[in-house]
């Protein structure tokens, strides 16, 4: 091979792996001495798990020799530390669960694994999953790769600059209302957040259960479509699972965009994108039109409401998810409680980081007697709003495309103290979120509508 291997695409690698240009073994301890060598520049990982992903690795070239592998088999890759892993950490990048290893494996974890796919790690994430630029986490920032001054985006911003540095071909990330498609624009790789309940919750330790969706990282789309294909499915575990078949999503990468209609909402070009974003979505517009596809004015006219609804909404189901975080089952526990009540506020107090705590309050407040009607309430009634306009506009067009983020990749620590700043980096991802589609598009009769997101790197 010409290259080395951290810097080929999934199917190269299949290949190799199939060919015998390489073991899984040989591949896989290639990965983990790029991790050993420059993750402590990145800190992308919060766990390595050497001796598993070698033992993986080595089931791996037993099902090659013996013909009878998958086609995933071999391909080592990452996990965010939000997905439960049997005998690993499993610590949602919080202090509160830093001493938590599952006993069991989440429905996407036992997929890939199923597949014959090593687990290099577990990667490090905004503390559960409440964050834009990873810098809430109990382990420290994630470094952006390009720059390592500069945040990666969040939360999953552990599993994107590992791909971007080349330290996993694969990770996995969740998205909650922008959580893999902004840190993958802001490290400059693809990501994909699937239709809500395509990709199994069950493992995955929840933040806000109506919002929350697993996907993944990788170089691009096309490497993006094969793992999904191991990913997705229905899961009788996971109540809010799809029962619509799945497809091969790699089977219409190659397909003419001549008649594709493109969706251009207004409300996601205004004055507040940088204006290096926006240029750069021109010029991929710009191919786009030269390859066949019609550009289409839509309006999105209830997208202002996305950050509001949003910000109500997802506090008062991590208020409730959270709860279970007591102190008394697992997790973090303080030392000599006086009694239960010291117990409980104490454990949460010590285990719980400031963005956390911030957003439970904000959840109990919306929650509570006398507010509920007024808050939790009208953010649900905004939200079928929401969906509405997402419905009314795939009628007419087949995907959406649009900015992830108003702007580039900030400074760590340049927003820290201005949480409105932060949240509003989620402006352009959260609404797609809340609608939560589910219905066919006109265009060639796929599956799912999309949105198709660009960053200026």
């Amino acid at each position: 091979m010409t290259k080395e291997l951290h810097q080929y695409g999934i199917r190269e690698l299949q290949t190799g792996l199939r060919d015998g240009q390489f073991s899984a073994g040989e591949l896989t301890e290639h990965f983990l001495r790029r991790i050993d060598t420059l993750d402590a520049s990145l800190n992308c990982y919060i766990t390595v798990d050497n001796e598993g992903a070698r033992a993986a690795a080595n089931n791996a070239d037993q099902c090659l020799a013996a013909g009878n592998a998958d086609p995933m088999t071999g391909i080592p890759y990452a996990h965010k530390d939000i997905f439960c892993t049997d005998g690993i950490k499993t610590s949602c990048g919080s202090k509160m669960l830093d001493n938590f290893v599952s006993p069991y494996d989440a429905t996407v974890v036992e997929k890939l694994k199923q597949a014959g796919m090593p687990i290099l790690g577990k990667t490090n994430m905004d503390e559960f999953a409440m964050g834009s630029s990873n810098e809430s986490s109990f382990y420290g920032p994630v470094k952006n790769p390009w720059d390592t001054g500069r945040v990666p985006g969040g939360s999953s911003g552990g599993s994107a600059a590992a791909v971007a540095a080349r330290l996993a071909p694969i990770a996995t990330g969740s998205d909650t209302g922008g959580s893999i498609r902004q840190p993958a624009s802001l490290t400059g790789i693809t990501g994909i957040k699937p239709t809500y309940g395509r990709v199994s919750r069950f493992g995955m330790i929840a933040y806000a259960s109506s919002l929350d969706q697993g996907g993944v990282f990788a170089r691009d789309a096309a490497d993006c479509a094969l793992i999904l294909n191991t990913m997705a499915g229905f899961d009788e575990k996971d109540s809010t699972s799809s029962e619509q078949a799945t497809e091969d999503y790699t089977a219409n990468l190659a397909q003419p965009l001549q008649g594709l209609r493109i969706g251009l909402p207004a409300q996601y070009f205004d004055d507040a994108v940088d204006a290096g974003v926006a240029a750069s979505i021109r010029s991929a517009l710009d191919q786009y039109k030269a390859l066949g596809a019609e550009l289409v004015d839509i309006k999105l006219p209830n997208t202002k409401l996305a950050i509001p609804s949003y910000y109500l909404i997802a506090p008062a189901e991590c208020s409730a998810n959270l709860s279970r975080l007591d102190g008394v089952r697992y997790g973090h526990r303080c030392e000599d409680p006086a009694d239960l009540e010291d117990m409980y506020k104490r454990s949460r107090a010590e285990g719980f980081g400031s963005e956390v705590k911030r957003r439970i309050m904000v959840g109990t407040y919306a929650l509570s007697a006398g507010y509920y009607d007024a808050y939790y309430l009208k953010a649900q009634k905004l939200r079928r709003m929401i969906k509405d306009d997402f419905v009314a506009a795939f009628a007419d067009v087949d995907v959406i495309m649009g900015p992830v983020s108003p702007t580039t990749a900030f400074k760590i620590g340049e927003k820290s103290d201005d949480p409105v700043s932060m949240y509003l980096q989620d402006i352009y991802t959260l609404a797609i979120n809340l609608a939560s589609c589910r219905h066919r598009p006109r265009y060639q009769n796929q599956a799912f509508p999309f949105q198709i997101q660009y960053h200026w790197h």
